[in-house]
């Protein structure tokens, strides 16, 4: 790899044991060596004409009546195959409904729509797999709920939607809408996560949870515990951010360097957690001991019994402090998305 500012080769041809195939495609942000890569392009046509259908991309849309069910989607996004590049829970205002479905503007039921797709939040998803747009619409089956109950009853629509309005989840209905719409909730000028900051806490999926498709599974356990996840997004930490979160760690613990690596290691997603007046502390003992070990032994219910591995790789950080949960929520829903 050749440095274009510094004009030298700063890494030669080498073992990685830290990326996998799936972490390679374009506009993936890696880290090697503590740089923090994006990947902008194939680099000859034999690599594109190989890589490219299994890299198709998608939009996916989990609407308001089906957040209540979205950990189970979003496992069962992964359960098929798809790879979740980016994901995101907005609120959108009615502007931002209408020129989502423009396509719709003048028919009988636009206004209808409008209602409903800003009756609340909304999770964006960007999915990609081999022929993303067609199999993603045959996963989520007819567009009328009731009609996939009887044409398609392990569909996504079937399982989760109502009718033709209330039916779940949406999916681009071909490669332009689906680089339309994309762009529309990813782009530079795409609608933001707004927390609430109030009696909140912060959930932090880490990267390797992510990578071996736990999410769904985490998100579902968070909810049935009676807990909201009042807004979520995706992130791809700088190493300097990183250190910057878990600094009142540093010299404190002696996981505090793994810690660290750990979080920009890959994709994580930044999640605020509400409840109720003592949520921080109510969360922070569903999370359970940061050994997983222990907390196999001691409380197995618990997020990091279920899902860690060890204590750095323990699936998931929590707010340790009920006075900094605003704080940590601030960091990533505030700093970072400015």
């Amino acid at each position: 790899m050749f440095d274009i500012q510094n004009k030298r080769v700063f890494l030669k041809r080498s073992k990685f044991e830290n990326l996998s195939i799936k972490d390679l495609y374009v506009g993936s942000i890696i880290n090697v060596h503590a740089r923090q890569l994006k990947l902008t392009d194939y680099a000859d046509q034999l690599t594109k004409n190989k890589l490219e259908k299994s890299r198709s991309r998608t939009f996916a849309m989990i609407k308001p009546e089906a957040l209540i069910h979205s950990g189970a989607i979003i496992s069962r996004i992964y359960e098929e195959n798809f790879l979740i590049c980016q994901i995101k829970k907005v609120q959108l205002t009615r502007a931002d409904a209408a020129i989502f479905y423009d396509e719709h503007k003048g028919k009988p039921f636009f206004g209808e729509l409008l209602d409903y797709l800003t009756s609340g939040p909304v999770i964006a998803l960007e999915l990609m797999g081999e022929d993303c747009v067609k199999k993603w619409r045959a996963c989520l089956g007819p567009t009328n709920s009731l009609k996939a109950k009887q044409d398609a009853p392990n569909s996504i629509r079937a399982i989760y939607g109502t009718d033709g309005t209330k039916n779940a989840c949406h999916g681009s209905d071909s490669p332009s809408s689906s680089a339309r719409e994309l762009e529309f909730f990813f782009g530079l000028n795409s609608p933001k996560p707004k927390a609430e900051f109030k009696n909140c806490t912060l959930c932090i999926v880490k990267p390797h949870a992510v990578a071996n498709n736990l999410l769904g599974n985490i998100l579902s356990a968070i909810q049935q515990e009676g807990f909201e996840l009042s807004t979520l997004q995706m992130y791809r930490l700088e190493k300097n951010d990183a250190e910057e979160f878990f600094e009142i760690y540093k010299g404190v613990v002696s996981e505090y360097c793994g810690m660290v690596d750990e979080l920009c290691s890959g994709n994580c997603v930044a999640i605020e957690i509400t409840k109720d007046e003592n949520t921080p502390t109510k969360f922070r003992e569903f999370v359970g001991p940061s050994d997983p070990e222990i907390a196999r032994h001691l409380r197995p219910h618990t997020l990091r019994a279920q899902f860690g591995v060890d204590k750095v790789k323990n699936a998931v950080h929590c707010t340790d402090l009920p006075d900094d949960g605003i704080l940590e929520v601030e960091y990533f829903f505030r700093i970072l998305n400015s």
